[in-house]
């Protein structure tokens, strides 16, 4: 007897229908083609157990299973379940007649129960655009799944569960999540804020300008400065994201496997710190079985690299094309993946091995030249993507010891908000811009114009500090920021005066 059930194949952020047919005829043999990988082939041996113990069994005779379409490779243990339901199915032990109607899925273990599979929010997606019934799937995954509106989800803890359902003998729980109210319970669910740290108000005011302009933004001082600690609270200024952003987002999570238990959607901006000794095809996503790398893990939210020359070179390199046109796409022999990767990158660094160059009182102690050579590790081209350069001082003892509260990030969350929607305005022709950082040099003309007076300013600047040709452009585009969080149609001298601060790593003899 033939029967079909269904399962799903995630490649980027996309699933593909994948359809399972049973075949038994008499005979001793056992065939599962359709290219499926070693943990596909595994899956008869834990089918074997579950079935036995649960009072069922793989019947002896020939059975072929087919995996369409054919010229797809079949990855990973989540076939499990549905290979296990077309061989009771084609066997007469269940009834075949519901089986088609939904997407199954799930990786069996030995005693039958279900454990929690990756990618189930794509898998949900392409259900609904296919008209599927419903989708059964391990119960830790089911509210993930259950943000998909007009689909029937059903999370299961043992395949007896879904045996006794395709029988007739009982009814599994529907899962059924608002989305929406889903999303807003967690939006504002943040750990860190502004208030937390003591002083640095100039650096505050500079990741503040960084988050209304989407601006990359890299902060230079010595240990101990509050580096890390102004970082981690950079996504709590940042707008909140509305519902296709974190949809989009969750994907993400969900295909790296990153979701928690239970978890239905990412609400909050994601903020992703990965270590310095990690490798180019960590960072940007790939490997033998693509998967999304840190940068875009981090879509829609903050990359935030501490110790910046530490990296590796080739690291920092494949970074470069990513920030230009926000998407990575690996490409293999046979087929290609894309990725989204919109982000902004926060990179932290010492001025210099020991730490110390340019400390108000401790000595640095680095020999001649030291400097310079660490801070040739950052490449031109990397540092032209990062709009925003500023320096870190230590915090005194009687602004620790202070009493006064600082701003907390709701505040400063609100003028950011305020600066983007001026820009969504302004931006609303342009596809694929969103804020100030992403405006090509074309639209730069347009839409950073400066009177005589600016002009004037910005040429005594390059001349007198040696800011390099690079600069000029990120100076008014920062410019142009602080002009939107000042409400004001044009930008005027102080706006520029304000940026021309922001360009540390450009001044000539900066680094002695």
């Amino acid at each position: 007897m033939l029967v079909k059930t269904f399962g799903s194949a995630v490649y980027g952020i996309s699933a593909t229908t994948v359809t399972v047919e049973t075949n038994i005829n008499p005979g001793v043999n056992f065939l599962m083609v359709g290219l499926p990988d070693s943990a596909v082939k595994e899956s008869q041996q834990r089918i074997a157990a579950s079935l036995k113990n649960n009072g069922y069994k793989i019947p002896g005779k020939s059975i072929v299973i087919n995996m369409a379409p054919a010229d797809i490779r079949k990855e990973g243990s989540a076939y499990d379940l549905t290979i296990a339901i077309g061989i009771l199915a084609a066997s007469e032990q269940i009834l075949p007649e519901k089986v088609g109607d939904y997407i199954i899925m799930g990786e069996l273990s030995l005693d039958g129960g279900l454990q929690p599979i990756k990618g189930v929010l794509p898998i949900a997606i392409q259900a609904k655009i296919e008209k599927f019934k419903g989708i059964i799937l391990p119960k830790q995954n089911a509210n993930e799944a259950g943000i998909v509106g007009g689909l029937e989800v059903y999370g299961v803890e043992n395949i007896k569960d879904v045996i006794d359902f395709f029988n007739g003998e009982r009814q599994l729980e529907q899962t059924i999540i608002n989305t929406e109210d889903e999303f807003f319970s967690k939006l504002n669910n943040t750990e860190f804020d502004f208030s937390d740290v003591k002083g640095q108000e100039n650096i505050k005011r500079a990741l503040e300008i960084a988050a209304s302009g989407g601006h990359n933004v890299i902060l230079i001082g010595p240990p101990g400065a509050g580096k890390t600690m102004l970082a981690k609270r950079l996504p709590t200024i940042l707008p909140p994201m509305n519902l296709q952003e974190a949809l989009e987002t969750t994907k993400i999570h969900s295909v790296a496997g990153k979701m928690g238990k239970n978890t239905g959607i990412v609400s909050i901006r994601p903020f992703r710190s990965p270590h310095h000794t990690i490798s180019d095809v960590a960072l940007v996503g790939g490997g033998g079985v693509p998967q999304p790398g840190e940068i875009s893990l981090s879509h829609n939210g903050v990359l935030f690299l501490d110790e910046l020359p530490e990296f590796k070179r080739t690291v920092l390199e494949v970074m470069r094309q990513p920030l230009e046109d926000r998407v990575v796409t690996i490409s293999r022999a046979k087929f290609s993946v894309e990725y989204p990767a919109s982000f902004m990158l926060i990179a932290s660094m010492n001025p210099c091995p020991c730490g110390y160059y340019n400390h108000p009182e401790k000595q640095c102690v680095c020999p001649p030249g030291t400097v310079q050579k660490y801070l040739n590790k950052i490449s031109g081209p990397l540092l032209d993507r990062i709009d925003i350069h500023v320096e870190v001082t230590p915090v005194s003892y009687n602004e620790l010891a202070a009493e006064r509260k600082s701003e907390k990030s709701e505040f400063v969350r609100a003028r950011v908000i305020k600066a983007r929607a001026i820009q969504e305005i302004r931006y609303k022709e342009n596809e694929g811009v969103h804020c100030n950082a992403q405006i090509s040099s074309k639209q730069l003309r347009e839409v950073c114009r400066i009177d005589e007076a600016g002009n004037q300013l910005l040429k005594t600047a390059m001349e007198r500090l040696g800011l390099s040709a690079r600069a000029y452009d990120r100076i008014l585009k920062v410019a142009r920021t602080i002009a939107d969080l000042d409400e004001c149609e044009n930008i005027e001298t102080q706006h520029l005066a304000e940026a021309i601060q922001y360009r540390s790593l450009d001044r000539e003899g900066w680094a002695g």
